[in-house]
């Protein structure tokens, strides 16, 4: 079933275009039409009735009826008209003469109904002077007349005009609607920015009174995030300095123990800690000091992967071009990449060079997540034991911190099915 919205542009710009040119159109041929159809076809053909009564007395001249009380003289100064009762029609070049004109058809009609003879109608485009030709009897009149007097000459004088003034008023609401438009679209450029982490310093509320306000609700809401994320962390940082200290002590105690297999427990048990307050402050920190920028995509994968061994291979271009924070999707490179080492023995890599973004494809031969499970792999802190054993080093926030990264690119990470067996996941970032 077709539908108004599956024909209709979606772009704010296109839709008001629309709304603006399609209503002055349709009153310009609604005009126009009442203008051509109407106006213009009546006064045509009051003109030509005129013209026929003014023939009718010619006619009644050159037959020289009793009830013509006009002579020639008469005819000549009132009627302003130029006529023949001998018509010599051998002499007379009419090769050059236009025979159909505009309402032609309408003169045609009201002349012969007045005169109640075929009448033979031109026009001399040489001097714009129409000829009328009818039989009288043995007898062949012509009248030449000038063309004002029978067709208006001018009246295609409104039409331009309105097209000029509808053209002018179009321009003008296009120029509005840019402006409006434009403004909409700096928001639309500001607010995906700052969901990045990336200011905007020339960024001003600009456009409509709802396009500012909507404006400084964007500008009130990112200071507030910004904000808080320092805040948190501040708190963090602290938090973390805190428990390093006794962490350091607890080391340094166990370190002078003997040596025995609750020492060493204890010791992985604080390198495991130690790594946990690592990662939340990288997960908190978020992307502080990673400015963006251009860099090359490919090449960041292979440097990442190379650090985990010859098993882990990269297939794809050898240059894909991105912007963005590049320490940052490194980090989360990497953090897929490990996930990926962990849980199997055969790790591929591979890198899609789309027109409006790039995949990278991390797929192993691991046991894999369960579809219904895969959202929750994401959440801070989150261990699936069902798929990954407890015994596996890690903290749980590689993937979430992945998948930030990701969306703050513009981007995002899905989880699927992976060729090879086990879990595939594909980090998307945007050219």
């Amino acid at each position: 079933m077709l539908r108004l919205r599956d024909i209709t542009p979606r772009g704010l710009y296109a839709r008001s275009m629309l709304m603006v040119i399609a209503p002055v159109v349709l009153i310009l041929s609604l005009m126009s039409w009442y203008y051509y159809d109407s106006h213009i076809a009546e006064v045509n053909r009051k003109l030509g009735q005129s013209i026929a009564r003014d023939a009718s007395l010619v006619q009644a001249y050159c037959d020289r009826r009793q009830d013509s009380l006009l002579d020639r003289r008469t005819i000549d100064e009132r009627l302003d008209m130029t006529f023949t009762c001998d018509s010599d029609a051998a002499n007379i070049d009419r090769s050059s003469h236009v025979n159909v004109f505009s309402y032609s058809r309408t003169l045609d009609d009201e002349l012969e109904t007045r005169l109640g003879v075929p009448v033979e109608t031109a026009l001399d485009p040489r001097d714009s002077m129409l000829h009328l030709r009818f039989p009288s009897g043995p007898r062949t009149v012509e009248i030449i007349v000038e063309r004002k007097r029978v067709l208006t000459v001018n009246s295609h004088f409104f039409i331009v005009w309105v097209i000029l003034f509808s053209l002018f008023m179009v321009m003008l609401a296009i120029g509005f609607l840019n402006q409006q438009v434009r403004s909409i679209l700096r928001l639309s450029k500001a607010a995906r920015a700052f969901g990045r982490g990336r200011d905007v310093p020339d960024f001003r509320p600009s456009g409509a009174n709802e396009v500012r306000e909507a404006a400084r609700a964007v500008i009130d809401m990112k200071n507030r995030l910004t904000a808080f994320a320092e805040q948190r962390t501040a708190m963090l940082a602290g938090v973390s300095h805190d428990l390093r200290t006794p962490l350091t002590r607890l080391k340094l105690a166990l370190a002078m123990m003997e040596e025995t297999d609750d020492i060493k427990a204890a010791r992985a048990d604080l390198d495991d800690m130690s790594m946990m307050l690592d990662e939340y402050l990288t997960f908190a920190r978020g992307e502080e000091g990673d400015d963006p920028g251009d860099f090359d995509l490919a090449e960041l994968v292979r440097d990442a992967a190379a650090g985990f061994g010859p098993h882990v291979t990269v297939a794809g271009p050898e240059r894909i071009m991105v912007n963005g924070r590049r320490l940052a999707i490194k980090r989360a490179v990497t953090n897929l990449i490990s996930n990926a080492t962990k849980f199997a023995t055969d790790t591929q890599i591979t890198l899609v060079d789309g027109p409006h973004a790039a995949d990278i494809h991390v797929d192993d031969n691991g046991p894999g997540i369960a579809a219904d499970l895969r959202e929750d792999a994401f959440r801070p802190f989150m261990r699936l034991d069902e798929a990954r054993t407890q015994n596996t080093p890690g903290t749980g926030l590689g993937l979430t911190l992945a998948r930030d990264t990701a969306r703050a690119h513009g981007g995002d990470l899905r989880l699927s099915d992976s060729p090879l067996g086990g879990l595939r996941a594909s980090l998307r970032l945007p050219h």
